[in-house]
């Protein structure tokens, strides 16, 4: 009896051990045809790349990343279909994402490198000199990188010399505006006072107008001016008539004595 039970557990075991075994196998089938899937969209992706087509090998990559969203070489590739089709920002964005992977210094120094060309294209010369640097920390010697940091450098002194320029200018509008702002608030406050100075005086013309008045009435015309000093002079030949006479009154009273 206990020999029967020994027999079945050793059956048990050893159906055990094929079914662990035949899932093994099922596994390793399962990741080969998974990694195989992968590298035949790369593939693709990179025969694409070669014609020219580089939407379609954008496609594969992102194809290849669905089914491992950790490869290097879906992830790098797919950053180099994004900048041939002027998508630098995205472009960019897939080559940020690699600058932390676990890859050798030299592969590293290629993604900072296409990073740089990324930033480069769309004219963000300062990111494209720090991700160029980065890569020639990495990889010194390299030739290419050391030009594209020197034209990038060039391009961001002149991009900050326009930029001057332009505040310059821009300082100087301002300064013109607020001038020219100010003349129109100088003429606006005299023509203000000129009216108020024309309604001033219209409130005033009345009595402008009375004292006007009251003047003419107080001066003498000709004609009465003639009548006056007509009048005066006739007073004044009564009055010598009166002294002619009152001298012969006194001459006749006043006589000699005739001896």
């Amino acid at each position: 009896m206990e020999k029967a039970i020994s027999i079945m557990k050793m059956k048990s075991n050893i159906m055990l051990r094929v079914a662990a075994l035949f899932l093994i196998n099922l596994m390793v089938f399962a990741f080969s045809a998974y990694a195989q899937n992968e590298k035949k969209s790369v593939r693709k992706g990179n025969k694409d790349f070669k014609k020219g087509e580089y939407l379609d090998s954008e496609i594969a990559y992102r194809t290849a990343m669905e089914i491992n969203p950790s490869s290097f070489k879906a992830n790098f590739n797919l950053g180099d279909a994004l900048y041939k089709q002027d998508k630098w920002e995205d472009a960019a964005g897939t080559f940020e994402g690699l600058s932390n992977a676990q890859i050798s210094d030299l592969d590293k120094s290629k993604v900072f490198y296409n990073l740089g060309n990324s930033y480069f294209k769309n004219e963000k010369f300062q990111e494209s000199i720090d991700a160029y640097k980065q890569s020639l920390r990495l990889n010194p010697n390299d030739l290419e990188t050391k030009y594209n940091l020197s034209q990038a450098q060039r391009l961001l002194q002149q991009q900050q010399d326009n930029q001057d320029q332009q505040q310059d200018k821009d300082n100087q509008q301002d300064n013109q505006d607020d001038k020219d702002d100010q003349q129109k608030q100088d003429k606006k406050d005299d023509e203000q006072k000129q009216d108020d100075q024309q309604n001033k005086d219209q409130q005033n013309q009345p009595e402008k107008d009375k004292q006007q008045q009251e003047q003419n009435k107080q001066q003498i015309s000709p004609e009465d001016a003639q009548r006056m000093l007509e009048a005066i002079q006739s007073r004044e030949k009564d009055i010598q008539e009166k002294v002619k006479e009152e001298q012969a009154k006194q001459a006749k009273v006043k006589v000699e004595k005739n001896w």
